[in-house]
């Protein structure tokens, strides 16, 4: 027999590492809780991993097989299950370690990931038993794509150039054969077959059912997150590629139209896998050229390859973080001088809330917590208005979004909020500093967004809305009296960003 440890990749399709488990036969598949990595959990995220684990035991099970479940330190768990499942073979055989078949994974890129990949490495050679590692979660590992000189790309339209250009791998088939039977994979089965030295280690390790979110020491969320699992994901992807990918240029920035794809959660716990989607949007593409010819069918090839170019920015920022592990604590970008945060507690409060008097901020950071997701058009917005209004740390935002976002990814949501800070790679440049009322005029013009996720204004006019941080004190009184006032003034903030930034720079904020 062989494992197949899951991590990111709660899916059995399209798996690569799975897939080449299953060639060498028997695999078996585990997904180990691993105190280090909840530690960085949160309510929502927990959640949606324990209903993709759900559906991904049900799949296994449908097949004949099972997913192992362990709670420890994978480094400990995994020799001895490794150890039990080859001593547990068909034929009763009893291995030495020296035959131990092959624990196989797939690459996860994060700093704390490769460091306890590392062990696990060193914890199986000690073992005696082989280990194999597959690049599964982007469709270019880090490194493939470099500049003629050879160095990582630091500016991603380069990047997208030759990233659109490569060959991209195809799906890979859910394994039909080759998988455990679900018989031998019980804790009972599996401890009977131990070594003795495994046999305690697997006691206090395997669990028989999928562990509560309070086991985990998690809650319930407030916020409704979305359904997980293959299925829901597959149902997404082909809910957008029947028709919003064709116009997901234009509508992605408008967050009161469907026009997001919203695989993000199902991308970053890989309850689908990157190359199932990429065909999708091939498929689309096929679809665009069918369409009359013209500037429709031009519009529309152009509309899915926009998106494609999401798919690139998502493997760009995993990029960036792989070969500079330290951007989740420290800014990509060096200033001569550090940056004077000013790092108000009552403003983060506020901001964190949605109770800012800015409505379309109000209205993201209030989705953010009912749906555990938010916009990426207001993303950017309240991105902006935190580090160059409120002149807060982007750690604080990014902190923030890692507790309430469903689909949190590390790198993509740093290279995120570096960008709002102008601290990242390919940021936008410091003097750059969204208006919050210009943005929600642009891109809620009907404040249809607001009024959804800010019920005190839901009885007021568009203009209204807009012009809030301009109104007098009884103007906004007499419209929603319950609807905060703004707490700071954009101008003035805008202006004390520019000089913050220009002495990190060594400048004189005085000169022009």
């Amino acid at each position: 027999m062989t494992l197949f440890w899951h991590r990111r990749d709660v899916r059995a399709s399209d798996n690569r590492g799975l897939a080449a488990a299953a060639d060498e036969g028997e695999a078996v598949p585990v997904f180990v809780f691993d105190d280090d990595v909840l530690e960085h959990g949160s309510d929502a995220r927990v959640r949606f991993l324990l209903d993709a684990l759900a559906a991904l035991r049900e799949t296994y099970r449908e097949r004949g097989s099972d997913l192992v479940l362990a709670r420890g330190d994978p480094a400990v768990v995994l020799p001895a299950l490794a150890t039990a499942v080859e001593e547990g073979t068909s034929s009763g055989s009893q291995s030495s370690s020296d035959d131990a078949d092959t624990v196989h994974w797939n690459e996860d890129y994060t700093k704390l990931s490769r460091e306890r990949d590392a062990r696990v490495r060193l914890a199986l050679e000690r073992a005696g038993i082989d280990r194999e590692s597959h690049h599964d979660a982007v469709l270019h590992e880090p490194g493939t794509i470099r500049t003629n000189q050879g160095d990582p790309y630091s500016v991603y339209t380069y990047f997208w150039k030759k990233w659109r250009d490569r060959e991209k791998s195809d799906p890979f088939p859910a394994p039909e054969s080759g998988l455990a039977d679900g018989s031998e994979l019980t804790p009972s089965a599996l401890v009977d077959a131990a070594d003795d030295d495994a046999v305690e280690v697997l006691e206090d390790a395997l669990l028989a059912d999928l562990p509560t979110i309070e086991d985990l020491g998690f809650g319930e969320p407030e916020a409704d997150v979305e359904p997980a699992g293959t299925a829901a994901a597959r149902e997404r992807l082909d809910d957008f590629c029947e028709e919003p990918i064709f116009q997901y240029d234009e509508d992605r920035e408008y967050p009161a139209r469907s026009g997001s794809s919203k695989l993000s959660t199902h991308l970053t716990y890989g309850t689908i896998g990157i190359r199932e989607v990429y065909a999708a949007t091939e498929s689309a593409m096929r679809a665009a050229q069918s369409r009359d010819e013209g500037d429709e069918g031009t519009e529309a090839q152009d509309n899915v390859e926009t998106f494609q170019s999401q798919l690139a920015w998502r493997e760009f920022y995993t990029q960036v973080l792989y070969f500079n592990p330290d951007v989740v604590t420290e800014n990509y970008k060096s200033y001569e001088e550090p940056i004077d945060w000013r790092n108000d507690d009552e403003e983060l409060a506020a901001w964190k809330t949605g109770e800012t008097g800015y409505p379309i901020v109000d209205a993201g950071m209030r989705q953010l917590r009912a749906e555990a997701w938010m916009h990426n058009r207001v993303r950017m917005i309240v991105a902006s208005f935190l580090t160059k209004d409120l002149l807060w740390d982007w750690r604080a935002g990014y902190d923030h979004f890692r507790e309430f976002l469903a689909d949190h990814d590390t790198a993509n949501d740093n290279g995120g909020w570096q960008w709002a800070a102008s601290t990242g790679t390919d940021a936008q440049p410091y003097f750059r500093i969204f208006n919050p009322t210009t943005q929600g005029e642009r891109y809620d013009p009907d404040a249809e967004y607001i009024r959804e996720y800010v019920p005190e204004l839901r009885g007021v006019d568009a203009e209204t809305i807009h012009d809030w941080p301009e109104l007098s004190d009884e103007a906004r009184t007499e419209a929603a009296p319950d609807y905060p006032d703004p707490i700071v003034d954009h101008g003035e903030r805008r202006e004390q960003a520019l000089a913050m930034y220009k002495r990190a720079r060594g400048e004189d904020p005085e000169e022009d």
